[in-house]
């Protein structure tokens, strides 16, 4: 299933701890899992020289959470990333990158004048600046930090729909990938809702990156998507465009640009959306490592973890995705293993194992959506927490609510398994879920190896 937390929700209040695993059952499987964890080793096997560190900016977050491009470099999270990617851009009925007239985005994206106090640098925009809004903030954070790269990723979960038209046709691939080239690296905005920002090369330089977030070819996707029988080897075919427009203006610029692609979780989409030998022309691929679960089951389980319990409901799990997709050709370097900043959360859950694969009556309220709820306010709640360090799993269990979700203890977990099987690196979605940069901070020393 698709990352429905994709949604507006509440900006996360003032962070504080849960309840300590202080109970006595709760402290037996504590220790009984310390000892397992300490058995494990770091094998050292050589992977990409220098792992990547990804994480997901939800721009309708800066109005929906109040979270923005200071509270990210503020976090320490800029400084720790090698890529942010940009959710999301659109695809419009005629098969056309473009920014929604009618929506709030061009506003919050470049019209938006920011105070000094808002300010990445401490400056405030001028009214008539050709550029403003949140892509000026991430421009002035690259100039803070410039080995901060960034990537324009089209679709997500509700801007999928019209994926299938930009791709049917060589003619509407191509002019697809040059309008998405013009717009998102080339920084042609267009002027528009009586707003003087904008302009030809206005936003130029601040993205050197297209991620493919079509979700999904072939089916699968949400309800209303556009599909048709051969948008799996259209995907191909439009990756292959990308990559050949991408090496033409590499030439033209001197620049380098990345070309990535987001991949689901389930077996069936893998199988009906994704040919091996597009693999083959793109720099990496993220693989979402959670949602293996949700509310929509009658029984609690881990959404994200790497290996599943033997008791578990299903084996779904990081470690058997990833197995797969390294079997259906993506080269181990190129694989991205994506982790929440969110948990999923039951209600009316029986004590059976406290509350472990135990029935439960529905979702728990969360501040993200149904049965969903950010990293941050999770590590608020109450009631008993428990770590699995064998299977790289964590929960809260109250007696009535039931929460998994990854903390920075799981994350290293995750970024010791990547180094241990030469994969490319970890993306987290997404970074106002992790207000205080402590997912993006695991990420990045667990990938070093420190």
């Amino acid at each position: 299933m698709a990352a429905q937390q994709r949604k507006p929700g509440v900006r996360p209040g003032t962070r504080k701890k849960g309840m300590a695993l202080g109970v006595g059952v709760a402290a037996a499987l504590g220790a009984l899992f310390f000892s397992a964890f300490t058995a494990f080793t770091d094998t050292g096997v050589d992977g990409p020289e220098e792992r990547q560190r990804v994480a997901y900016f939800a721009d309708w977050n800066v109005a929906n959470r109040d979270y923005s491009i200071k509270d990210f470099v503020d976090s320490g999270a800029a400084e720790r990333l090698t890529r942010v990617q940009w959710a999301f851009g659109d695809v419009n009925e005629d098969g056309r990158c473009h920014i929604p007239e009618d929506a709030d985005q061009p506003w919050e994206l470049y019209q938006r004048r920011y105070d000094a106090d808002e300010s990445v640098d401490g400056e405030a925009d001028s009214y008539d600046q050709p550029l403003a809004g949140s892509l000026n903030q991430l421009r002035k954070a690259q100039e803070e930090h410039p080995d901060l790269s960034a990537s324009i990723s089209l679709g997500g979960w509700n801007w999928s729909r019209y994926f299938s038209n930009a791709v049917r046709t060589k003619e509407a691939r191509e002019e697809f990938v040059s309008s998405c080239i013009d717009l998102w690296l080339r920084g042609d905005l267009p002027t528009m809702n009586g707003e003087p920002q904008g302009g030809d090369g206005v936003a130029e330089g601040i993205f050197d990156g297209i991620d493919l977030d079509w979700e999904w070819p072939g089916g699968d996707g949400k309800e209303g998507n556009i599909e048709r029988p051969e948008d799996r080897r259209n995907f191909t075919l439009v990756v292959r465009e990308f990559r050949s427009q991408l090496n033409e203006l590499e030439a033209e610029t001197g620049e380098e640009y990345a070309l990535t692609v987001s991949l689901g979780n389930s077996e069936e989409i893998m199988e009906s959306s994704y040919q091996p030998e597009l693999f083959n022309l793109v720099d990496f691929a993220t693989v979402q490592g959670y949602d293996f679960t949700g509310s929509w089951s009658d029984v609690t389980d881990h959404h994200s973890q790497l290996y599943a319990h033997q008791d578990a409901p299903t084996d779904a799990s990081v470690a058997s995705t990833v197995q797969r997709y390294l079997d259906h050709g993506l080269p181990p370097e190129k694989l991205i293993v994506g982790f929440p900043g969110y948990g999923r959360g039951w209600q009316g859950v029986s004590d059976d194992k406290f509350g472990r694969f135990a029935p439960a009556d529905g979702a728990a309220d969360g501040g993200y959506g149904t049965g969903t709820d950010a990293y941050v306010d999770l590590e608020e709640r109450d009631g008993r927490r428990f770590h699995d360090p064998l299977n790289g799993a964590y929960w809260i269990y109250d007696g009535d609510e039931w929460w998994s979700y990854d903390t920075p203890r799981v994350v290293e977990q995750k970024g010791r398994y990547v180094r241990e099987e030469g994969l490319g690196g970890l993306m987290l979605w997404n970074l106002d879920m992790d207000p205080e940069g402590e997912l993006v901070e695991a990420m990045d020393e667990s990938l070093k190896g420190e």
